[in-house]
């Protein structure tokens, strides 16, 4: 057979073939949703203390109402752990993500108290009864998530507001027991330069109207009351996951997880992953820890799969 004739052949055969299974695949797929209940990706302005928070809303599939979660990112944000909010919309979740003030673009000066005042912005944001129904959301469970400084700012928000469900931290930085643990070890100016060097090096580009220095003060000026163990007592009837990785930042969680157990909190789930700050070869094990996690909520079936 001459070889054009095989291969003409061939090729007339793959495509009956893909036709068909194709075919067979639309037979047996499920209906999709109505297109007012299908997935989708909101843009919100959330108002702050005279700003407008930049945020974006992974709105789940189905009529609702959807628990919700907060997913806050760290300093200054490079990483944002958008494949777990996608993966946590595919479980029946809306996630919100933000910008806090002075950073990426939202107006206003960056400050760690900024970023707790927005926080419970976006909270309250989530609960307005328009903006839920708008979003199929159910504003009486609302989770916060937070990465690194985010893991603070869920920390610190949680502790003002007893109605959030619960608090999940991936490798919750805990900026007042930083700067306590180096004043231990130096005088406190030295301990502030080698705090502002820390935060400098996160990279301060996307920030607006703060230095490192600046940062450094204010952690140090409200350190007693922002250590994470000082917050176990308004957290210790909540769920809470504890995160962990290789990247030096085990130990502000491993604390808060003894703080809330010796306060008789009976719903601490901690897991502990060997890699880097973000999580950069561990992304699939995250996600799952997380889904597994919130299906575990009283209004999370449905999350464990993925």
């Amino acid at each position: 057979m001459h070889k054009h004739v095989l291969r003409d052949l061939l090729l007339a055969g793959l495509a009956a073939s893909v036709t068909g299974l194709c075919s067979q695949q639309a037979r047996s797929a499920p209906a999709e949703p109505p297109s007012q209940t299908r997935a989708s990706m909101e843009v919100v302005q959330i108002p702050s203390h005279g700003a407008l928070l930049n945020g974006l809303v992974y709105v789940a599939a189905g009529e609702g109402p959807h628990p919700a979660v907060i997913l806050l990112h760290g300093l200054p944000g490079f990483e944002r752990n958008l494949d777990v909010a996608q993966d946590v919309r595919r479980a029946g979740w809306d996630v919100l993500n933000l910008d806090y003030r002075g950073s990426w673009g939202t107006p206003g000066d960056f400050s760690f108290t900024h970023g707790i005042e927005d926080t419970a912005s976006a909270l309250a944001y989530l609960r307005n009864p328009a903006v839920a129904k708008r979003l199929r959301l159910d504003p009486a469970h609302i989770v916060l998530i937070g990465h690194s400084m985010g893991g603070f700012m869920a920390v610190e928000a949680a502790a003002a507001d007893p109605k959030v469900e619960a608090i999940g931290m991936i490798s919750g930085a805990d900026l007042g027991a930083g700067y306590l643990g180096l004043q231990r070890e130096d005088t406190a100016p030295v301990a502030l330069r080698k705090l502002a060097t820390a935060l400098g090096g996160q990279g301060m580009a996307p920030l607006a109207g703060c230095t490192p220095s600046g940062l450094a003060h204010e952690a140090a000026a409200h350190a007693t009351q922002w250590a994470f163990p000082t917050q176990a007592p308004r957290l210790k009837d909540r769920a809470v996951l504890v995160i962990t990785a290789d990247d030096g930042f085990a130990g502000m969680g491993d604390a808060l997880v003894e703080a809330l157990q010796r306060d008789g909190d009976k719903r601490v789930a901690t897991l502990h992953l060997a890699t880097d700050h973000a999580y950069s070869d561990k992304r699939i094990e995250l996600s799952r820890a997380v889904l597994a996690w919130l299906s575990g909520l009283p209004h999370g079936s449905g999350a464990a799969t993925h």
